[in-house]
Parts: C-alpha cells; sequence; structure tokens
C-alpha cells in the first residue's frame, strides 16, 4: 500500500498528509489486509502464528496521538485475542537509545511530529516515546500482557519466554517445511512468509 509506506517515511512533499484518525484508519486497513491474507489462513492451516507487533502496537501509538482509547479498540475489534502478549518493558531513555542507533535521521511520523509535540525531532521523539511506553504500561492488567524485563541479558529473556511459551507447545505437532507449504498453500497464504518455508519446486 503506497498511502502506508509514504505516511511512515514521511515524505517530504506530503507531511501533512495524515491525520492522527487518518493515519490510524489506513494502518487499520492494512493490518485487517494482513489478518484476512495471513494470519487467518495460517491459523486454519494448524500453524502457529507469531507476530512481531499486533494490535496492541496501535492502541499504544494512536492514543498518544490522541485518539479515544475505547474508539481504537473497537477499530480493531474484528482482531484475534493472541494466545500469549508479550511486552518487552524497558526504561525511556535505555529505549530511546536503542531505537536511535544507527539512525541517521527520524521520520516525520515516527518522531510524532504531526502531534506538534516539539519542533525538534529527537525531542519529539522522546515525548511520544514516553506516551506510547504509559499506554503499554496501562494495558498490562487490561489485556493481561505478559511482561518481560528487556533490561536482561538475551539469554535470560529467551530461558524466560521459552519457559512461558512451553506449555502451550506439549501437544502441537511438528511437520516437514513441505507439508506446511502445501497445508498453507491450500489455505490460499501467499507471499515471502511461505517462500521462506522452502522454495518453489522447480518444474521440468
Amino acid at each position: 500500500m503506497e498511502l502506508v509506506l509514504d505516511s511512515r517515511r514521511g515524505h517530504p512533499a506530503r507531511k501533512q498528509l495524515l491525520t492522527p484518525l487518518s493515519f490510524s484508519l489506513i494502518h487499520a486497513a492494512d493490518f485487517a489486509d494482513r489478518m484476512e491474507r495471513q494470519m487467518l489462513p495460517a491459523l486454519k492451516a494448524g500453524a502457529i502464528v507469531l507476530a512481531d507487533r499486533y494490535i496492541y502496537t496501535a492502541f499504544g501509538r494512536d492514543v498518544a496521538r490522541g485518539l479515544d482509547p475505547q474508539f481504537v479498540r473497537e477499530i480493531y475489534n474484528f482482531a484475534i485475542r493472541p494466545t500469549i502478549a508479550f511486552y518487552f518493558r524497558v526504561p525511556l531513555e535505555e529505549s530511546l537509545k536503542r531505537i536511535l542507533i544507527g539512525r541517521p535521521q527520524l521520520k516525520f511520523y515516527e518522531a510524532g511530529l504531526d502531534i506538534g509535540l516539539d519542533e525538534d525531532p529527537y525531542e519529539s521523539f522522546r515525548l511520544f516515546q514516553c506516551q506510547i511506553l504509559d499506554e503499554y504500561d496501562r494495558m498490562v492488567d487490561e489485556f493481561g500482557l505478559t511482561v518481560i524485563d528487556a533490561t536482561k541479558p538475551l539469554l535470560e529473556q529467551q530461558e524466560e519466554v521459552r519457559e512461558i511459551v512451553a506449555p502451550h507447545l506439549e501437544n502441537v505437532l511438528s511437520a516437514e517445511h513441505s507439508a506446511w507449504r502445501e497445508a498453507l498453500t491450500e489455505e490460499g497464504l501467499h507471499g515471502r512468509y511461505l517462500e521462506s518455508l522452502v522454495p518453489e519446486q522447480e518444474t521440468v
């Protein structure tokens, strides 16, 4: 979706293209498309779906932009409730340091410049991220998010996640990649995610 991509990049000629509401609705439409074309077919095929970011990202981001929390939740009421939702919690300053390392320039919407927090992109980004983190903290009890202390060493975080996930995998069957390709293809799941499982077989 070109419009979504442009909004994320903060296209120089379109910096004020999206209001917080239009920004939210466009990303909700994009999420609905991914849900219908990728997640649901995979779940119907019996696969385990891992999502790096989910509806909670929108809840934090859109509410930080000033939208009503209940309104945003109703937009995404079609989304499947995940079995487990991890929230890797990290202090604001550490979060900023990790995000900004290696980034020569912040994107317009990414920095929250569209909502007028500050004219300086980095200060605007800091204020915007602070509001988003506040929203995530409020969601912990509301949605039962599983909090992981992301300041711990990565191996400790991995072990903690494995312990939490393991009970949910006890009766899960494993399958060869080729079997998953066949099952997911039958459900109409296509794209780079499917291609990463195993290359298409060459035809003679």
